[in-house]
């Protein structure tokens, strides 16, 4: 057949589709008949109920069904005739009838664009490196230890001071006024750990236990608490009790604790430094990763298929209702979310699949089974049972499909990098571990 594609913008086409009518009547007719021959009505034997009643309960039903049918194969053929790609679901529309015979229906899409990518040897890339030192480890062994710690209650005329653990009452006024979620009794927080406001932690440390004080607060203009929020409030701090904390040595008891099997200190700071190298390995993949995906973007050319981008929107806002919910938002499934919050997110996802697959595509860069094996190995390294994991992974289509993707991103990644002029920054430790 003859497929005449009409283009109305960059990516948007349209298609006038033919089915004739005749065709549609007479399949109508021999699904009407085998209803006839299966139906079961109150008041008729199986296969005894009259045509007209058969025709006017089932008539409608089936005659979209017919229809939906054959004009999703006159679609699909004229598609695969002109060879197009076409982004998500077509509108479809019936057309005035112009000829007995035929109903004409019209199809709306977009196309997938071409993508244009230009020459990367000229861009400049920085690669960020970043080493383990003992310096990480001792950090990262005070974080276990303070995660084990013990308290015992301090005397009574021993202030408090970072790191312990205090028990206090308090009410905050504003304007002389109590407030929702202002008052308190005995509760308990680690000081100098951030649980708090700053004003409220400097008032309460260097307090001994029985004390009380009166101090103001101002709740920052981006509070939680919308109704505090830019506000002061007077609050009265009473410190019923003090506990000092107590980390654990580092010994070997602490690294049985922790599991390590042979439980010598030398083992346990072994396993934190390969831990930490492959968090490194890693944060530094995605750092860099980033780093190659925003000179790709600026090297390409290519109109965004709106259709992409509104599906990438919706499923942004899937996920941000789970993960709303998961935190504990009771009306997470029903709030209402600003659709534009997430458009600038679903563009740079959509421009960057389609740039990515072209550069597959043309450079061969698709995941190879050895590669997708040795990433989920090495995911899998860090659990005390490695072999379960890989099993858990390749046990699912969809895990290893997600796998095979990074591992594509990463070769476009390593692809970029050696095509780019690269040079490489140190950075320290904790400036890759904060971000």
């Amino acid at each position: 057949m003859s497929v005449n594609v009409e283009t109305l913008d960059k990516l948007q086409r349209k298609v006038t589709l033919t089915v004739s009518a005749e065709n549609v009547k007479f399949e109508i007719n021999k699904r009407l008949q085998r209803v006839a021959r299966n139906v079961k009505m109150d008041g008729f034997r199986p296969g005894k109920v009259p045509m007209d009643i058969i025709h006017k309960q089932y008539h409608n039903e089936i005659q979209q069904e017919v229809i939906n049918e054959k004009v999703g194969r006159a679609f699909h053929d004229a598609i695969q005739e002109s060879g197009l790609n076409i982004a998500g679901q077509p509108i479809i529309n019936q057309l005035p009838v112009t000829a007995p015979n035929e109903w004409q229906f019209e199809a709306l899409f977009e196309v997938f664009p071409e993508v244009t990518i230009g020459e990367l040897d000229d861009t400049e890339i920085e690669k960020l490196t970043a080493e383990v030192d003992e310096s990480a480890i001792e950090r990262t062994l005070d974080i276990l230890r303070k995660q084990r710690r013990t308290f015992n209650q301090r005397p009574a005329d021993e202030p408090a001071a970072d790191g312990d653990r205090v028990t206090v009452d308090f009410e905050g006024k504003i304007d002389g006024e109590p407030f929702e979620g202002g008052k308190a009794e005995g509760f308990q927080y680690l000081v100098g750990e951030g649980q708090m406001l700053e004003a409220f932690e400097d008032a309460v440390r260097g307090m001994k236990t029985g004390e009380s004080k009166t101090f103001p607060l101002a709740f920052p203009d981006d509070y939680h608490g919308k109704e505090v929020a830019g506000k002061t409030a007077d609050f009265l701090v009473t410190v019923n009790k003090i506990e000092a904390a107590q980390l654990p040595e580092v010994d070997g008891e602490l690294a049985k604790q922790l599991g390590v099997k042979d439980g010598t200190v030398e083992s346990l700071r072994g396993d934190i430094r390969k831990n930490l190298e492959r968090e490194v390995k890693h944060r530094l993949q995605g750092r860099n990763k980033n780093a190659a995906m925003d000179v790709l973007i600026a090297k390409s050319e290519l109109d965004l298929p709106q259709v992409s981008v509104d599906a990438e929107i919706e499923s942004l806002m899937q996920n941000t209702r789970a993960d709303l919910q998961k935190r504990g938002v009771k009306e997470a499934n029903t709030m209402e979310l600003e659709r534009d919050m997430f458009k600038d997110l679903a563009e740079r996802r959509v421009r960057l699949a389609l740039i990515i697959s072209t550069l597959v595509q043309q450079n061969g860069l698709q995941a190879t089974k050895e590669q997708v094996d040795e990433h989920v190995r090495d995911l899998a390294s860090s659990y005390e049972k490695p072999e379960e994991v890989v099993r858990w992974y390749q046990s699912d289509r969809k895990r290893m499909a997600e796998v095979e993707g990074i591992v594509t991103e990463n070769n476009v990644t390593d692809f970029i990098l050696g095509k780019a002029k690269v040079t490489e920054k140190a950075i320290a430790f904790d400036e890759l571990m904060q971000r």
